[in-house]
């Protein structure tokens, strides 16, 4: 018995029946919808953490755009999360009575007005950080270690390969809406 055969045995039995799957894209993808009861779990407890900071999920999104590695103007802002510019001033504007973000004048130009995060709002994404990567990890750490081991790999290969160098996730096709009752 080789290491590799030795390791397969330490597997559920259900993910050794995924492995012969992973090869083809199609059965992977059918096997990712039935994680469904994972992920709506995962959102729902988003959604409550959420609900309970009273905050939007919109709003979330701004202040993680804002985060990231860009300088944004409200402009930029609105392109990134896909709203419109009065729509995304108002959120600026409620984020910025909160005390998450700050509006800064640029030296160059004192008309252009930058977005910045500020400590409580750097807070606010570290709180929230922690606690989806806790319930997250509430659901990986009962597998045992090789499949822990397997989804260590997972999701370092997703966070390799599915991200652009800007930390942003690449685009793909959009997803057909459902079809429409009548």
């Amino acid at each position: 018995m080789t290491e590799r055969d030795a390791t397969f045995d330490l597997l559920s039995p259900v993910v050794q029946a995924a492995r012969d799957e992973l090869q083809n894209p199609r059965l992977l993808s059918d096997r990712i919808a039935v994680g469904r009861a994972l992920w709506r779990e995962l959102v729902i407890g988003f959604a409550v953490q959420l609900g309970e900071l009273r905050l939007g999920f919109t709003q979330l999104a701004a202040l993680y755009a804002v985060a990231g590695t860009e300088t944004l103007t409200v402009a930029d802002l609105s392109e990134r999360i896909g709203r419109s510019p009065s729509a995304t001033s108002r959120i600026v504007t409620g984020l910025v009575d909160r005390g998450y973000l700050e509006r800064v004048e640029e030296e160059a130009d004192r008309r252009q007005r930058t977005l910045a995060l500020t400590p409580p709002g750097m807070a606010l994404l570290a709180t929230i950080d922690r606690s989806r990567a806790e319930q997250f990890l509430d659901v990986v750490r009962p597998l045992p270690i090789a499949e822990r081991a397997l989804v260590a790999m997972g999701v370092a290969a997703l966070a390799s390969r599915a991200m652009t160098r800007r930390g942003a996730l690449r685009r793909v096709r959009p997803v057909a809406p459902p079809p429409s009752v009548p």
